[in-house]
């Protein structure tokens, strides 16, 4: 699973209609970031209407998002589209990857043979190389086969 080092947290929120969320994390870093697609699911189907959407709040800790009508949405996943918001999508893919395979930071090394310092690097602010990208797609076409 994740480690500790994925855990990110929200310090402030703003919604605006339709689908548009300008969030601020721990780090001071801030992300605009479109939940068009998110609204498309009929689990946020209530998320639709403005005066919803707009009335978010922060969950506990800083953890997620919530809105009055018992919907929640995860940090960890908000962090995910402001990794593409920010053009970090290298970054992005590789937590989805370890994501996907349920790795923490030492189980992503030990599969990719590389140093757990490099993964949590890689999960974090450094480019993931293209060699660690390619080993990725890679070890998922092994697993697949």
């Amino acid at each position: 699973m994740m480690g500790v080092e994925d855990q990110h947290e929200l310090t402030a929120v703003k919604a605006s209609a339709p689908c548009w969320l300008d969030l601020r994390w721990g780090d001071g870093r801030e992300a605009r970031i479109d939940l068009t697609r998110t609204l498309e699911n009929k689990a946020f189907e209530a998320l639709r209407d403005p005066a919803v959407f707009t009335a978010v709040d922060l969950g506990d800790w800083g953890h997620s998002l919530v809105w009055s009508d018992d919907i929640e949405i995860g940090a960890d996943s908000l962090w995910l589209d402001s990794l593409s918001a920010w053009g970090r999508e290298d970054t992005r893919s590789f937590l989805e990857w370890r994501l996907r395979n349920g790795f923490s930071a030492t189980a992503a090394a030990e599969a990719l043979g590389i140093s757990r310092a490099s993964v949590i690097r890689y999960s974090t602010e450094a480019t993931v190389p293209r060699s660690i990208q390619l080993a990725c797609k890679g070890w998922d076409a092994l697993k697949a086969a």
